[in-house]
């Protein structure tokens, strides 16, 4: 008689506490990845925390420290390692060089582990030689410092995070939510990563190449926001909509519509209506059996060829061949 098969078993998260640790950082990953489940509410991912030297307490830059049950060892199980950021990186922050503990518990991780750091945990995969010649981000105020201890670094000071297949980079804290996203959304899809999101109460997607610094001003108390602009937007992608009926909904001229919109999102309404639209593209070429043309007319592209074309720029694939790799790459 045949027996039922045994779940999977979920993929295995290693986060590395250093000394110095940021609690918001080091807490990313359990977050994101700790909620992100299978339909039948298996959970996809395994996240232990773990020390470079012996299980026990490992400073942070708050008034506290914290208590970490696993030493290194735990790498050497991993199927992804994240290193967050820390204050207390020493030798590495200041000349580029591993002490020889952390040598050590890096030197546990087997070949092929995909590699994440967040925000200055960047410097740790840099000291290891581990990003040499690959594109690579971090915190941008620590970009220039970055790029001259590691010339060998690829530095690009102004995206949110950097996908290098099995090494990934982000900037400073709240990216780090966003890459994290990024690799649930690579490794289970859409519909996984958008029930995270809702969990957590964050967007769930921010390009990794929108700008991790642009000024934007506080609005002074009363200001007017484009944010129901935006909502109204997102109701009707499927609709032609115009910049002037935007600008009405939020009794603006469009001029100023316009500004307060740059001003807001970083970017005009057009191309962030072209991002909501490859979004929502997105989301029914992985979820969705409707033709490519039927998905275009959702997304609000009017055409498969327009839609081809957007998904092209934007992902570098085209609609087809996006959900041939997507929905194999889930399934699996």
């Amino acid at each position: 008689m045949a027996t039922a098969s045994a779940a999977p078993r979920p993929h295995r998260v290693a986060v590395l506490a250093l000394h110095g640790a940021i609690p918001f950082e080091l807490g990313i990953p359990q977050r994101i990845f700790g909620l992100a489940k299978a339909p039948g509410g298996d959970p996809l991912y395994e996240v232990v925390t773990c020390s470079a030297g012996p299980p026990g307490p490992v400073r942070t830059d708050a008034d506290y420290s914290i208590l970490v049950e696993h030493g290194p060892e735990a790498l050497a199980t991993a199927d992804t390692v994240v290193v967050p950021a820390s204050y207390e990186l020493g030798p590495v922050f200041e000349e580029g060089r591993l002490t020889p503990e952390l040598a050590a518990a890096l030197a546990r991780i087997r070949p092929g582990t995909r590699l994440i750091s967040i925000c200055t945990g960047g410097y740790v995969l840099a000291a290891a030689g581990l990003l040499d010649g690959r594109p690579a981000t971090t915190h941008w105020a620590s970009a220039r410092h970055f790029q001259q201890l590691f010339p060998e670094v690829r530095v690009d000071p102004e995206v949110l995070f950097v996908d290098d297949g099995m090494v990934l980079t982000s900037a400073g804290v709240a990216a780090g939510i966003d890459l994290c996203l990024h690799v649930v959304r690579r490794d289970h899809g859409t519909a996984v990563a958008n029930e995270v999101a809702r969990r957590t109460v964050v967007p769930p997607h921010r390009d990794g190449g929108q700008a991790q610094y642009i000024r934007r001003p506080v609005p002074e108390p009363g200001a007017s926001s484009t944010a129901a602009a935006r909502a109204w937007a997102l109701e009707r992608l499927h609709q032609p909509i115009l910049l002037r009926d935007m600008a009405a909904r939020e009794s603006m001229s469009v001029r100023t519509f316009t500004r307060r919109f740059r001003d807001e999102s970083g970017l005009s309404p057009g191309q962030w209506l072209t991002r909501q639209r490859v979004e929502r593209a997105r989301q029914l070429l992985e979820s969705s059996e409707l033709p490519v043309d039927r998905v275009a007319e959702q997304a609000g592209f009017g055409t498969a060829q327009s839609m081809r074309q957007h998904l092209q720029s934007a992902l570098g694939v085209t609609p087809t061949a996006y959900r041939r790799t997507f929905r194999t790459e889930t399934a699996s």
